[in-house]
């Protein structure tokens, strides 16, 4: 399991999707040996419809699907969950309150209130006693909470501790934003916040994905420090626009020579 993975220690791969409109995506990730991907609804226009069938290529292919649902929207939760995604990645989490009510939207009863169906893609849709088909999805559905917030970070050790969140995650560059200082990585209170989510998640046996940061060698610090070692290789969109530049400047290089 990747949360297994990750407590671990054992380096782990995803890739955002926000542009990609086909499975080609998920066979790229695969084949460039990626071990989870992100639908990204929080910043696309993508249909749900293209999202699970995005997130079944990449079950059958044996990649982690997660999709970032839109901030506070809860209707889409279920429905991508009953198409084959496998974790689900809320924005701006700032109280144990909202980490409580994603989890009750994202796992079966008794940890939560998802909505009962009969059978699922995750199963290839066999029958199951439904006690063991919600212990099992309950045990394959990641719940994770991106705290992007100087709120959120005062009480990251509540949410942490919230039975049913899997995984939590700091969102740097929104929480630099947040803080007064955008892009600031290593500024003073930054560090200190990343300090103190680790403390938190550390007690709590929590692995604590620490993103958003445009410098690999801070970011490869923290992992040494105790984050977890969950490498967001970048999305779609930016890495088809390098590789264009980079096709771009080989050309005129040759044209050149």
């Amino acid at each position: 399991m990747l949360t297994e993975r990750l407590r671990a220690g054992e380096l782990t791969l995803m890739l955002g999707i926000r542009s990609g409109r086909t499975t080609d995506i998920v066979h790229i990730a695969h084949s460039t040996g990626h071990h989870a991907i992100m639908v990204d609804l929080e910043h696309s226009t993508m249909p749900v419809d293209t999202a699970a069938m995005i997130c079944a290529a990449s079950v059958d292919l044996g990649l982690v699907p997660f999709v970032r649902r839109p901030e506070q929207d809860y209707g889409v939760v279920g429905r991508m969950l009953d198409c084959g995604a496998m974790g689900i990645i809320a924005p701006r989490i700032e109280t144990a309150e909202q980490a409580r009510e994603l989890v009750a939207a994202c796992k079966f009863p008794p940890l939560g209130h998802r909505s009962a169906i009969g059978t699922l893609p995750i199963v290839e849709f066999r029958s199951m006693p439904v006690g063991d088909f919600n212990g099992l999805m309950n045990s394959a559905t990641i719940v994770k909470v991106l705290i992007e917030s100087p709120l959120g970070v005062q009480n990251i050790r509540a949410i942490a501790a919230v039975p049913g969140v899997d995984l939590i995650g700091i969102g740097t560059n929104d929480l630099t934003a947040e803080m007064g200082v955008p892009g600031q990585y290593r500024n003073s209170d930054v560090r200190r916040a990343h300090e103190v989510a680790l403390a938190a998640c550390r007690d709590l046996g929590k692995p604590l994905v620490i993103g958003g940061i445009a410098d690999p060698a801070y970011a490869a610090e923290l992992i040494r420090m105790g984050a977890a070692p969950f490498l967001f290789t970048g999305i779609d969109t930016d890495l088809l626009l390098g590789a264009v530049r980079d096709r771009i400047r080989q050309s005129l290089a040759s044209i050149n020579a």
